[in-house]
């Protein structure tokens, strides 16, 4: 690590986890390659992140900017970030964002950095970068198929219609099935292509950072997206980075509490690459159908699963998420953890063997890197475009929806489950799932990303 580090960013990531995690997890690797960062947020989610090594303090500082007190905090419930806030009231937590642009830009003209990295709710960057002669990059943490798929700032901001988003963009110039179902599209265009509170368009956000940006970089490689990050600098005439997938580092197996130690137990005793893990996350908010659907898939398929589930908003106490007699009935087999999962030690462990999971590029990240085989129920933003892609490579089975009101059946999880994991016909994506395995975790391939990234920022 150099002790002269002379080159200083500023980084502001969006306030969901599946943000912040990323712009941390960058922000680390940069110090440890001598590179200072100031990292941006507010109160509540900087205490929420995980601690930063502690040999890297003189390198990296996380820097608090008060939520605004102007806001009306009933629009929030008192969150800070996505997850605190139902999905309609997102938008209150771009325009609290919007309120912040004072607050940063001096924090940013007393701090003359080199360059600042930020994501895509912060446009009012581009004003500050080009009054203060500060370099402007837009970090996406966004799978680079999602980014090429919206095309370039011009085509971003181009009137469309939700029809629009259901095909393959014409300026792919090699075979993708990316694209849209007719539901996932209305949905998309609703919250991305239609005027919130803010005043703006989310895709008016994206596009004048992208369109102002000095450069662009992707938590991505080219041996995992290759064509789409050597297209995409094509349309935007500008440096494109990839600066590896940032696996996580592999877990040791350290009990978090004592509740989980029988839950391992459990794992332990079971069939190498046998179980099913199942998980959604904190931001896929499931309604009662849904996850009814889902048990019922779980149960039909007769896998053993080990399914981490938050208690729904809708459901008063932990055993209502569930359908009545699920647990008892597939008890011998299965297991339904409730709350915070430690994620990675589950992933981690040999006896899972395949993820039912959402498709959010974070997470596919994570899954690969450990070799599970991915069975795909995208719901929202870029997780349907992530699931397509992966469908492309032959990595991935996607649970089919009905194209008006996306609902799956029980019976398809099943059929999905048992290809993914026993069935022959699911043998080729276990040989690719294993390829790839070797790509996503392969450390010292994504450190000279990040290396070269680094030489990137200095220049």
């Amino acid at each position: 690590m150099s002790e002269n580090a002379t080159h200083h960013v500023v980084m502001l990531p969006w306030s969901a986890f599946g943000h912040l995690i990323p712009f941390f997890q960058l922000s680390i690797d940069i110090a440890k390659l001598g590179i200072h960062v100031s990292f941006i947020s507010t109160p509540k989610n900087i205490q929420r992140l995980p601690k930063p090594p502690s040999d890297l303090s003189h390198l990296l500082h996380l820097v608090e900017i008060p939520f605004p007190s102007s806001l009306d905090s009933s629009h929030v419930s008192g969150g800070e970030a996505t997850v605190d806030i139902p999905f309609d009231k997102i938008q209150y937590l771009k325009l609290a964002w919007d309120q912040m642009q004072n607050p940063v830009k001096e924090f940013v003209s007393k701090l003359q950095p080199d360059w600042i990295i930020c994501d895509f709710h912060a446009h009012w960057t581009v004003e500050i970068a080009q009054e203060l002669h500060v370099k402007l990059m837009y970090y996406s943490v966004y799978s680079a198929s999602t980014i090429v798929f919206f095309g370039p700032p011009g085509r971003m901001r181009a009137p469309t219609l939700p029809e629009v988003l259901t095909s393959p963009r014409e300026w792919v110039n090699f075979p993708s099935s990316v694209a849209f179902q007719r539901n996932e599209a209305i949905a998309f265009y609703q919250s991305a292509y239609i005027e919130n509170v803010t005043g703006l368009r989310d895709i008016d956000r994206i596009a004048s950072v992208i369109d102002s940006a000095n450069a662009l970089s992707f938590r991505s490689c080219y041996e995992m997206e290759g064509e789409y990050l050597n297209l995409y600098q094509e349309l935007i005439e500008k440096p494109v980075i990839p600066v590896g997938l940032l696996p996580p580092e592999m877990p040791e197996r350290r009990l978090v509490d004592e509740s989980w130690s029988k839950t391992f137990e459990w794992l332990d005793a079971q069939a190498t690459k046998s179980v099913v893990f199942v998980g959604f996350g904190s931001e896929c908010k499931l309604s009662k159908d849904q996850v009814f659907e889902i048990a019922y898939g779980l149960e039909l398929s007769e896998l053993p699963f080990l399914w981490t589930l938050r208690k729904p908003s809708w459901a008063i106490h932990d055993h209502d998420s569930l359908p009545l007699g699920f647990c008892e009935r597939t008890s011998k087999r299965g297991k339904v953890c409730f709350g915070w999962a430690p994620q990675k030690e589950i992933l981690s462990h040999k006896s899972i063997g395949g993820s039912l999971f959402h498709s959010g590029w974070g997470s596919i990240i994570e899954t690969l890197m450990f070799g599970h085989t991915l069975v795909v129920l995208p719901f929202v933003v870029d997780q349907p475009l992530n699931a397509k892609a992966l469908l492309d490579k032959g990595l991935a089975i996607e649970v089919k929806r009905n194209n008006e009101d996306g609902s799956f059946s029980r019976d398809d999880i099943a059929k999905c489950l048992r290809e993914a994991m026993v069935l022959e016909e699911g043998e080729m994506l276990r040989i690719k799932t294993r390829e790839i395995a070797k790509v996503v975790g392969d450390l010292k391939l994504h450190h000279d990303y990040m290396k070269a990234f680094v030489k990137f920022l200095r220049t």
